[in-house]
């Protein structure tokens, strides 16, 4: 036990809080600090997380302003300066490394702390240039123009974006963001684009509902109707047919709403019908007349012993 005590650490108390009373003081204190950042730096300059406390600390000093200052007076004699503020320390940051996104975007919301609006801008521009595919800049720079009520700036870093077809998330982003501003005209002409660049059934329903939603019934059963051509007999979808069967349920369009389920059954494949078959003799007992119904059971029970026998 007394080995044991011996090789324990010992405790060593916190410095005292030091407390500066002149600019004098001040000056030591900061060049003390720096010094303390930039020897730590050299040792390791892809460690980012110094870089970072670098600069909190200038920008804790309301240092935020490039400068340049000297370590000491010998190195003066060599003519060895380095630069600091938080400016400076956050691009020397990105000298080391640029594909550093968190280094970009503490960057700018320094910028945007301190109202610098150009400034910020000027590096969202500079981060999207070099990290395209970054979405998380290009969400961060069009949330700072919204902010602003620069709602045409805003607009135009979306289209900017839009142009690396990005994922569908960005598109619904974009296509809330019209609708916020009450944009349905352009709401719908992203949502056309949208459906091009990712043409998957969940979209194109999105893009319908988004329609009737609003009241353009004609105008909805006009995408169903474009889907459908678009994936056509051999990459039929069993979600997107039910929900084209459930919007002319809606509408009352009965008639329709069976024809849509008889499609479903002939042309998709025999282990993909059930929910359509589910649907559909939901439907004819909801409005359908007794001679519909059996219909709807005879095709089920035809159906199963085909399969049965297959």
């Amino acid at each position: 036990m007394r080995e044991a005590k011996e090789k324990q650490l010992e405790y060593v108390p916190p410095p005292p809080k030091q407390k500066i009373s002149d600019p004098e003081e001040l000056a030591e204190y900061r060049l003390k600090k720096r010094k303390e950042y930039e020897d730590a730096i050299r040792k390791n300059r892809l460690k980012m997380v110094n870089w970072v406390k670098y600069a909190h600390w200038e920008e804790s000093q309301q240092e935020v302003q490039r400068k340049e200052i000297k370590l000491s007076t010998k190195a003066k004699e060599k003519n060895c300066f380095f630069c600091t503020g938080a400016r400076s320390i956050w691009e020397r940051a990105l000298d080391i490394d640029y594909r550093n996104i968190a280094i970009w975007l503490k960057y700018a919301e320094m910028e945007m702390r301190y109202k610098q609006i150009n400034h910020a801008r000027n590096i969202w521009d500079r981060a999207i240039a070099i990290l395209p595919r970054a979405n998380q800049l290009w969400y961060k720079y069009a949330y700072m123009e919204e902010m602003l009520t620069n709602i045409a700036g805003c607009r135009q870093i979306f289209e900017r974006w839009m142009e690396w077809q990005p994922d569908e998330q960005a598109w619904n982003t974009y296509i809330k963001f019209e609708l916020r501003y009450n944009e349905f005209e352009r709401a719908r002409m992203i949502y056309e684009r949208f459906v091009v660049t990712h043409p998957e059934p969940k979209n194109w329903i999105r893009y319908a509902k988004f329609e009737e939603q609003n009241g353009y019934i004609k105008s909805a059963r006009r995408i169903y109707e474009r889907a459908l051509e678009f994936f056509g007999e051999e990459h039929l979808n069993e979600r997107l047919l039910l929900e084209f069967a459930r919007f002319e349920e809606h509408q009352k369009e009965h008639e329709r709403c069976r024809m849509i389920y008889k499609y479903a059954l002939e042309h998709l494949p025999k282990d993909l019908c059930d929910d359509i078959f589910k649907a559909y003799t939901i439907h004819e007992k909801k409005y359908g007349d007794r001679t519909d119904i059996e219909d709807v059971i005879t095709s089920k029970r035809k159906f199963q012993y085909e399969e049965v026998k297959f």
